[in-house]
């Protein structure tokens, strides 16, 4: 990666107080599943949509309450993930290497951890129920969604408008949004997963 540079743990974590620390993780787990009926798929991996459109891997900053890389790691995971987490946990033995930037001058940590498919698949599912869902992940909530159409205009993804009773915010690509039901407001709702997957449904 241009302007960053590979390190050793040990010289990493002996970087001065100006430094930060972000720790990241790749899950996987072995998937028997077949694409199209006919090519091995061999691993199932878990990424994020991220705040800003990019897909990454569920981790974040290490900070001065955290006792350890991992204790910060498993912190962040369990905030963006969701309770499915909290069955594993990532180790020191799942860390795999540290690279650094100049500006700003962050350290990161990845890590690798290989879990059960049903474990991927619990992770995955509850995380649209995690504390951080659609704020530190996610694309970023529209402050001044689209005015509500007629009922009966039906949710979904590209939709120039949706509803009364539906909320809405900017998805990753331009003029596409996601869509949840709300039975009252959307402040303090969470997410439930939806049925089809393209739009979830809210509880106040």
């Amino acid at each position: 990666m241009a302007g960053m540079r590979r390190l050793e743990l040990s010289e990493a974590l002996h970087l001065g107080p100006g430094w930060r620390h972000a720790c990241h993780a790749l899950l996987y787990a072995p998937d028997p599943g077949l694409l199209f009926g006919r090519i091995p798929l061999r691993y199932a991996v878990l990424m994020q949509m991220r705040f800003d459109g990019r897909l990454g891997f569920p981790g974040g900053f290490v900070d001065l309450r955290d006792g350890s890389l991992e204790d910060g790691l498993n912190r962040e995971l369990g905030e963006e993930l969701g309770e499915a987490a909290g069955a594993f946990r990532v180790e020191r033995a799942d860390y795999r290497s540290s690279h650094a930037g100049s500006r700003p001058r962050v350290v990161a940590h990845f890590y690798t951890k290989l879990l059960t498919l049903e474990q991927l698949t619990a992770v995955e599912m509850g995380a649209p129920r995690a504390r951080d869902h659609g704020l530190e992940v996610g694309p970023a909530q529209d402050p001044t969604p689209p005015p509500p159409a007629p009922e009966g205009a039906g949710p979904g993804a590209g939709a120039p408008v949706y509803p009364a009773g539906w909320c809405g915010r900017p998805a990753c690509l331009p003029g596409e949004y996601l869509y949840w039901k709300c039975t009252g407001t959307a402040a303090g709702s969470r997410p439930e997963p939806g049925t089809a997957g393209t739009w979830l449904f809210c509880t106040p």
